[in-house]
């Protein structure tokens, strides 16, 4: 059996690609070195992606969103992936990460109060799950939230939060039963930044995304109203596990962006002429380094909006109050590793092959290819490292087959 596979955008979404690409070369390319040496999330250029609709974009209209579900979602992250890896890194922690579980798994009240000024970019959001001593393993997480009549009271602390500086809202994950081990045993709570016991603590200085938010959280008493567990009291774990599948997809979307924009940089590069007054491009070792580097881009492009089309599928399934196949869900989990995995490599290629074409002259700040080689590196260790992504996709693999 021949199996076909055309995939092309809707003409909307391929409106919405032109209109975010416009904003994305006319308000961020210019100060993208900027906001990496200042090492500060540009809050004034987030004020106008809210003004636009862009932090909230996959969210459905009713809920204050764009209602353009994962796929406008990921050719959003592209566009901004495309000019500056901490301007996508800041929204995808928002909408992927926060938005999505909370539209997934939230009550009504809960979508009320807190999905709609988020969607709007009223407010923003972090997802809190990384410990000291729970990184890869988020299983060993040891924040723990006791019952105290009707509120919940957190102690812990939580390292590597994106957006940790700067939300209103995080979605915490917390051992609410030790005895249940992490299938049962952890709860997802929507905590505020006014609530007392929590405080921002350490903001960290980084290699690479400076222009993103990454810090440390402490609860101490933190007391959390009983209604705001989010889902159900021992479900964290499938809330962490169903919003981290859906981010790794759309991550690579992000990532996806960065290697275009470096394909497009070595492209312009070559055409010019060298100090002997040949064209750098007539060299067939230059000529290679363009052709892998378009081909894995090609690959990869197809490889994320596949994937993210069965991401949108999994989520509108789900947020309708449909039950999805275990097979469905392992299968989707297998793609959505492979989708990060390959495509955050493919985007560290594409920068080292610019960096050895451009050679000296990359090397210097403020061209582009210094920064994108600091933050290309980060999409092969957030939200699950790529041996970690490995590991998923060979125990899939293994235990299922390869279909």
């Amino acid at each position: 059996m021949i199996l076909v596979f055309e995939f092309s955008l809707s003409k909307e979404l391929e409106f919405f690609r032109e209109v975010v690409r416009e904003f994305a070369e006319e308000e961020i390319a210019p100060i993208a070195d900027r906001i990496d040496l200042e090492e500060r999330v540009p809050m004034n250029l987030v004020k106008k992606m809210c003004e636009m609709g862009l932090m909230g974009v996959p969210v459905p209209e009713k809920y204050g969103g764009a209602g353009l579900g994962e796929m406008g979602y990921a050719v959003l992250l592209e566009e901004l992936g495309r000019v500056s890896n901490s301007i996508a890194t800041t929204v995808g922690a928002h909408t992927g990460l926060v938005l999505n579980p909370l539209w997934i798994f939230g009550t009504e009240e809960q979508k009320e109060k807190y999905l709609v000024p988020l969607a709007r970019g009223e407010k923003i959001g972090a997802f809190a799950l990384t410990e000291p001593n729970a990184g890869s393993d988020a299983a060993s997480i040891q924040t723990r939230a006791v019952k105290e009549g009707d509120s919940y009271v957190l102690n812990g602390t939580k390292i590597f939060t994106t957006n940790g500086g700067i939300a209103d809202v995080i979605l915490v994950f917390a051992v609410t039963d030790p005895a249940l081990g992490a299938r049962g045993g952890v709860t997802c709570f929507i905590v505020e930044k006014g609530f007392p016991g929590f405080k921002v603590g350490v903001e960290e200085r980084k290699l690479g995304i400076r222009g993103s938010s990454t810090a440390e959280l402490t609860f101490s008493n933190c007391m959390v109203p009983k209604e705001n567990v989010l889902g159900q009291v021992g479900y964290g774990f499938i809330v962490a596990l169903t919003t981290l599948d859906g981010g790794r997809g759309t991550l690579s979307a992000g990532a996806l962006g960065g290697a275009q924009s470096i394909l497009e940089e070595m492209v312009k590069f070559v055409k010019f002429r060298d100090a002997t007054g040949n064209k750098i491009s007539d060299r067939q070792m230059v000529q290679w380094l363009i052709a892998d580097t378009a081909m894995e881009v090609e690959a990869a492009r197809y490889m994320v909006y596949h994937t993210v089309s069965l991401i949108e599928k999994y989520y509108t399934t789900l947020a309708s109050g449909k039950r999805v196949s275990r097979v469905f869900r392992e299968k989707l989990s297998r793609k959505t590793a492979i989708a990060k995995a390959y495509v955050s490599e493919v985007a560290s290629r594409a920068v080292e092959r610019g960096l050895q074409l451009f050679g000296a002259t990359g090397y210097i700040e403020g061209l582009g290819i210094e920064r994108a080689y600091r933050d290309s590196i980060i999409g092969e260790i957030y939200e699950g490292t790529n041996e970690i992504q490995r590991w998923i996709i060979a125990r899939d693999i293994l235990e299922r087959g390869l279909d």
